[in-house]
């Protein structure tokens, strides 16, 4: 009686020790052999997480490899790569002889087995990438599902600093419906193996490229549970030569063509004609290039208000050279300029320009009265309709005594006198007409300090423009590396 006891103890442990290993006993080393072996103690437990005890999770170890990158959307803020998923996970009790079923491995279909619903968070498309129908098995248990995707995701692009954006994306790797007491992500490769995987295997030589990787693995706490995430970050850097040749150089010319036009005298040349020509050239340059700038309505990028201030300054030049032109031919017609208006630009903005202030002519005309046998007075004043007021200066001092009386007026002394005034009128207006009047001479020197103010500040502009994008440039390439 005890030993049949025994006997029966012997062959419960042996059941349990049998179950728990679930060693596949292959008759042959053949795949017959070994396939029927499967058939009869695995696939049928294929609707079961394949773990001892349920209470207990499966460990699902993932790692990615970044193929190409196929497109990235800053309209819809889409990402669109393509990856090489690597699945994989442990069967409990399960295992055969490598000798005996004559092989470590073989590949079986992938719907006889359990496969963890692993999906990414931030698919936005349904999933086009070519459906793989087998994983391979292992003889110690293991699964490994390897298999391409084509994902489609959502992304937050900045655009600010186009074309010498970064941009990081994450991908977000987690089972569906299970818990994480069902089911825990871990990483299968490290974040430098990745990068290095990805890198050797790049497929895409386009406008982006792959800069780094990254992963976080974390918990995902809801009401009805937890649930086990793994975020892989790419970060893309995108190649700005094309767009520093296509948009910035062509720009950055048109700009110094206007900066240089500005030594044209613009009473001599037409320089308005000229500065109207580029601004209708930089236009059509915009509109020819406006299919490689970035769409979207969130951020506004630099490159974009490099153009709209380039475009503002070409056509805050061309106003400043009609300005500049009519007071050079008009300015004899305009009234006295305003006190304010004088102050302002002629004491304060021409120091800024660097232009000394220049002094207001004062120049008037005097004559001399060089006849020794006129009488010494101090004014002739000539009261007859329309004759002018002229100042003759003597320089003879007046004698204290009294004068003999004139003689009779000589008619040919007074035809002299009259050809005098006549000479001297003529003479006031051309230098009224050469010197200008005052008020002239203020217009004109305040449409040469605006000039020279504009002038500078084209300069100040394209040397900030230059530091901005070749700082940007370097920061980006820094980052990169």
């Amino acid at each position: 009686m005890a030993e049949r006891k025994f006997a029966e103890f012997i062959f419960i442990c042996f059941m349990l020790l049998h179950g728990l290993e679930a060693s596949l006993n292959c008759s042959s080393p053949t795949s017959d052999a070994l396939l029927k072996e499967l058939e009869n103690n695995l696939f049928p437990r294929n609707l079961v997480r394949p773990v001892a005890n349920l209470s207990s999770p499966l460990n699902i170890k993932i790692r990615i490899t970044v193929v190409g990158v196929l497109g990235v959307d800053e309209k819809t803020q889409t990402l669109t790569t393509l990856l090489w998923q690597v699945l994989e996970w442990n069967i409990s009790r399960l295992s055969w002889d490598d000798e005996k079923c004559g092989t470590h491995r073989v590949s079986v279909p992938r719907e006889n087995l359990w496969v963890p619903d692993i999906h990414i968070s931030q698919l936005t498309d349904e999933d086009r990438s070519p459906k793989t129908p087998y994983v391979y098995l292992f003889s110690t248990g293991l699964v490994l599902d390897d298999r391409p995707l084509r994902v489609v995701s959502s992304c937050t692009l900045g655009i600010y600093t186009f074309p010498f954006d970064v941009q990081n994306c994450t991908l977000t790797f987690g089972s569906y419906l299970h818990f994480d007491t069902d089911i825990k992500m871990i990483a299968g490769s490290t974040a430098e193996k990745i990068l290095e995987e990805s890198r050797s295997v790049m497929v895409t030589n386009g406008e982006w490229e792959l800069s780094n990787v990254s992963f976080v693995i974390s918990t995902l706490q809801m009401e009805t549970g937890n649930y086990s995430e793994i975020h892989f970050s790419i970060i893309l850097r995108r190649r700005p030569t094309v767009y520093v040749v296509n948009l910035l150089l062509p720009s950055c010319f048109l700009i110094t063509v206007d900066l240089f036009s500005f030594l044209l005298p613009p009473q001599n040349t037409d320089r308005s004609s000229f500065k109207m020509t580029l601004i209708l050239g930089y236009t059509v340059f915009l509109l020819l290039m406006n299919d490689l700038l970035p769409v979207t309505g969130e951020t506004t990028p630099l490159i974009n208000v490099f153009f709209s201030i380039s475009l503002a300054l070409m056509v805050a030049s061309q106003l400043e050279t009609i300005f500049i032109t009519n007071i050079q031919f008009s300015s004899h017609q305009y009234s006295t300029v305003p006190h304010w208006l004088s102050v302002l630009v002629l004491r304060y903005l021409a120091v800024v320009a660097c232009l000394p202030p220049q002094k207001k002519s004062n120049r008037t005309t005097v004559i001399l009265n060089r006849n020794s046998e006129e009488p010494a007075v101090n004014a002739i004043s000539t009261n007859k309709p329309g004759s002018q007021h002229l100042s003759i200066l003597n320089l003879k001092e007046e004698t204290p005594e009294k004068s003999p009386p004139p003689p009779p007026p000589d008619p040919t002394l007074d035809e002299l006198r009259k050809l005098s005034r006549d000479l001297t009128a003529v003479r006031l207006q051309m230098d009224k007409y050469f010197q200008g009047s005052r008020a002239s001479q203020e217009w004109q020197m305040i449409g040469i300090v605006i000039d020279r103010l504009l002038f500078g500040l084209y300069i100040v502009f394209i040397l900030a423009s230059f530091v901005t994008i070749m700082g940007i440039w370097i920061w980006n390439n820094t980052y990169s590396a």
